[in-house]
């Protein structure tokens, strides 16, 4: 068996996190991952963001519009303030420990763990048995993606902390199984008021890529005609924007709009309604849709500008990767050393 690699403690600071690119980025994407991970990289910590196309062929994708909306998601990052040069920016596929990581991760995990998962239930409906293995695996795969680095935090919305805790409940368990302290216990970065933006059309729902009506988000690529227009008709009440924070309780729809509002504007709840308290929303909504304009607008001019060069996309991704493997691979040898694979190697 090998010895300890690193003691707990010696962890360097690394942060992961990763979007599935299948669909447009919405809002949600920006304010909940995409802002913050540009935040993070200036903080002088090293991170590392994937395009984690091996998550997204769990349910069928067209190969061409796959690879079209893999680009976007990468222009998406770039638009929002990720420097390919400061940050590693990849896709998942072009690195081969990922997957193999995930194989031995398989072994580790326990299938009642998989079955409890609630994106698992939530995806695969009444019709479990007729899911994908890979659906059902999902978390494993999304755990190698974590330790295959040695992340130490991962930013995260509120609906993935399931996953977090069974990541670290895998790389307890190797290390425990194996006698190491190899992996360290990843902890979740939750932050901020906007983690999780909620449907226009539902305050009670996240804003999702995936929910059929178009009107329930704002695309990354939307035009300013049509953001303004989205949040006009955004579900609200009658009732005017409340002096107090406690106010807004039981009132999503509301609690939503100010939400998103305090965080483009990087504001408190507390401050946007101080600003805004006594108003109805015939005042609110135009304010908030101008500042979403001046906010996204620059944004998808630059990723309109990027798409236009796929090739240049596609080098900045390769170039990640290269980043990226060379972290990932010893971690992988040590990884197979520990299990007890021979492995032949050049001096």
């Amino acid at each position: 068996m090998a010895e300890p690699v690193q003691t707990p403690q010696a962890f360097p600071t690394r942060i992961f996190s990763g979007i599935q690119p299948s669909g447009s980025l919405t809002l949600g994407n920006y304010l909940g991952a995409l802002k913050r991970f540009a935040q993070k990289q200036n903080e002088g910590i090293e991170t590392l963001y994937c395009l984690v196309d091996l998550h997204a062929i769990t349910v069928w994708q067209d190969p061409a519009v796959l690879r079209q909306q893999t680009r976007e998601a990468a222009a998406a990052f770039i638009a929002s303030g990720v420097d390919p040069k400061r940050s590693i920016l990849y896709n998942q596929s072009q690195v081969q420990a990922h997957s193999q990581l995930a194989w031995v991760l398989n072994c580790v995990a326990r299938v009642g763990w998989m079955y409890r998962m609630t994106q698992f239930k939530d995806k695969a409906g009444s019709n479990a048995e007729n899911s994908s293995l890979g659906l059902l695996a999902y978390p494993a795969l999304m755990a190698a993606d974590i330790l295959a680095f040695k992340a130490t935090h991962v930013p995260v919305g509120e609906d993935q902390r399931q996953h977090i805790e069974l990541t670290r409940d895998i790389a307890a368990k190797f290390n425990h199984d194996y006698g190491v302290n190899f992996f360290p216990i990843t902890e979740p970065l939750i932050e901020g008021v906007a983690t999780k933006v909620m449907s226009l059309r539902d305050g009670t729902k996240k804003m999702s890529k995936s929910d059929p009506s178009d009107q329930s988000r704002i695309n990354m690529t939307d035009t300013a005609d049509a953001i303004a227009k989205k949040i006009r008709k955004a579900k609200t009440d009658p009732e005017p924007l409340p002096e107090t924070v406690e106010g807004l309780d039981g009132r999503p729809d509301a609690k939503n709009l100010v939400n998103i509002y305090a965080a483009l504007a990087d504001m408190t709840q507390a401050q946007v309604l101080a600003q805004y308290a006594g108003a109805q929303f015939g005042t609110f909504k135009p304010a908030l849709a101008d500042l979403a304009v001046a906010k996204l607008g620059p944004i998808t001019a630059e990723m309109n500008r990027l798409m236009a060069e796929p090739d240049e996309i596609d080098a900045i991704l390769g170039r990640g990767a290269e980043r990226a493997d060379a972290i990932a691979t010893p971690i992988l040898n040590d990884v197979y050393d520990i299990v007890g694979m021979i492995r032949s190697r050049q001096v």
